[in-house]
C-alpha cells in the first residue's frame, strides 16, 4: 500500500459504523461474552469521548435468547429464531446500557428491517431518525428487527445490513469486527492461507481468495462481508475487516495501526438518492444490455435507451427498480425504469423515436434516465 494512504482516510475519519458478529460476542452454544462486550463498549465509548460519531451494528440478539432459553444449536425455523430474537435483544441491550454506562455513554436501540430502507420516505425518517440521535451524544445500536422478519423483508445478515447502515450515515469507514484477522486467500482453517492487508480492487483481489463457510453461530460468513464491503467501497466508503476479540483493536484501527484487512473505496463518493438506487433497494427485474449500452452506461455516462435492451427477465412497473447486466451476466447498473416489463418487452431493439408507434404513448425517450441510474460495474 502506498504510505500514508490508510491513514490519509483515517484522519479525516468522523463518523464511524463498527459492525458485531455473533461469532465476536456470543457463545456458540447461546449466551454473551460479557468479556467482549465489555472490551467493545470501552473501544466505542473512548472514541465517541474523542469527538468520533460511532455506530454500532450488534449481532447477538438469537443467541442471547438461546442462552436464556437454554437452545443448545442455533434454531433453524423462523418462528423459533424470532422467539430467540425477542428474548435475546431484551438481553443483548441491557448488556451494552450496562457495560457502555460505565464509561459515561448511553445508547439508543434501533431495529431496522429492509422495508424500512426501501420505501424513500421511511429511508430518510430512518437517516433524521439517526442522525438526531448522534447529534444528542448518543450511540445508536442497530440491529435486524429479527422478531417480525421474513424472507421478503429480511437483510439477510448483519454484514449488508451494517454496509447499508454506512451509507445511510454517509459513514467515513465501515469496520467489520469478525472472528478471524482480515480477508484471506482461503479459510486459514483448511490450510495454507495468507492475510491481505489491503485491497485495492475488490473484485480484482477476489479472484485469488475462496471465501466460502458459515458461522456456527451468526448467519454470515466471510462471504457475506466481501459482499457487504463491495456495497461500501463501491459508494465510496472505505472498510475494513479485522479481529473483534483482539484488546483495543478499534484504538488500533483508528490510530493508523496496521490491523486487518483495509478495502480502498471507489474514488467517487455516491450520496443521497443515487447510493439509495444502487445500493439499497432490491432489484425486481433484469434488463440484459447489448455491448453498445453498456459502453455508453459505463464510459460516457449516458442513459439506457430501449435499442440497447435485448432481454427483459421478470415483472415489473414503472419506477420500479431493475438490474442491468451483460451479455456475461455482469451486473453493470441499477436503475428506476420509465417503462414497465411488458411495454419494454415490446421497445426492445427499437430506436427511441418508434415508442409512440409501436407503444400507441410515449413516457419518456429513455428505459432508465441518467439521473435514475448508479454505475455498478466499474473494474472494482
Amino acid at each position: 500500500m502506498e504510505e500514508g494512504l490508510r491513514e490519509r482516510y483515517l484522519r479525516g475519519c468522523r463518523r464511524l459504523v463498527v459492525k458485531v458478529g455473533s461469532g465476536v460476542i456470543a457463545h456458540p452454544q447461546g449466551g454473551l461474552r460479557e468479556e467482549v462486550v465489555s472490551s467493545l463498549a470501552q473501544d466505542l465509548a473512548d472514541l465517541r469521548n474523542q469527538g468520533m460519531e460511532v455506530i454500532l451494528v450488534s449481532s447477538g440478539a438469537v443467541a442471547a435468547g438461546m442462552g436464556v432459553l437454554g437452545l443448545r444449536e442455533r434454531p433453524r425455523s423462523i418462528p423459533v429464531k424470532q422467539a430467540c430474537a425477542a428474548v435475546g435483544q431484551a438481553r443483548l441491550m441491557w448488556a451494552y446500557e450496562r457495560h457502555f454506562e460505565r464509561w459515561g455513554q448511553r445508547v439508543a436501540q434501533v431495529l431496522l428491517t429492509r422495508d424500512d430502507l426501501e420505501h424513500r420516505r421511511r429511508y430518510l425518517n430512518a437517516r433524521n431518525t439517526l442522525f438526531t440521535i448522534l447529534k444528542m451524544g448518543v450511540i445508536p445500536v442497530i440491529n435486524e428487527n429479527d422478531t417480525v422478519m421474513v424472507e421478503e423483508i429480511k437483510f439477510g445478515d448483519n454484514d449488508n445490513l451494517s454496509s447499508l447502515v454506512a451509507m445511510l450515515a454517509e459513514a467515513h469507514l465501515l469496520v467489520i469486527l469478525s472472528t478471524v484477522e482480515g480477508l484471506y486467500t482461503c479459510d486459514p482453517s483448511r490450510g495454507e492461507a495468507t492475510l491481505l492487508k489491503e485491497v485495492r480492487s475488490i473484485n480484482g483481489e477476489l479472484e485469488k481468495c475462496d471465501v466460502r463457510g458459515l458461522s456456527s453461530v451468526g448467519t454470515g460468513g466471510m462471504a457475506s462481508k466481501v459482499e457487504a464491503i463491495k456495497k461500501a467501497v463501491a459508494s465510496g466508503i472505505p472498510a475494513l475487516i479485522a479481529r473483534g476479540d483482539e484488546p483495543r483493536v478499534l484504538a488500533r484501527i483508528v490510530g493508523g495501526e496496521d490491523v486487518g484487512t483495509f478495502f480502498l473505496p471507489r474514488e467517487e463518493r455516491l450520496v443521497g438518492r443515487k447510493r439509495w438506487i444502487g445500493y439499497t433497494l432490491h432489484p425486481l427485474g433484469t434488463l440484459v444490455i447489448d455491448n453498445g449500452a453498456v459502453e455508453a452506461l459505463v464510459k460516457r455516462g449516458k442513459s439506457l435507451l430501449p435499442r440497447g435492451v435485448l432481454e427483459v427477465r421478470g415483472t415489473f412497473d414503472m419506477g420500479d427498480p431493475v438490474s442491468c447486466v451483460d451479455g456475461e451476466g455482469r451486473e453493470v447498473a441499477r436503475g428506476l425504469v420509465n417503462y414497465s416489463s411488458a411495454e419494454i418487452e415490446k421497445i426492445k431493439g427499437v430506436h427511441s423515436s418508434k415508442i409512440q408507434e409501436v407503444l400507441g404513448y410515449h413516457h419518456s425517450d429513455e428505459v432508465i434516465h441518467r439521473d435514475n441510474l448508479v454505475v455498478l460495474y466499474e473494474n472494482l
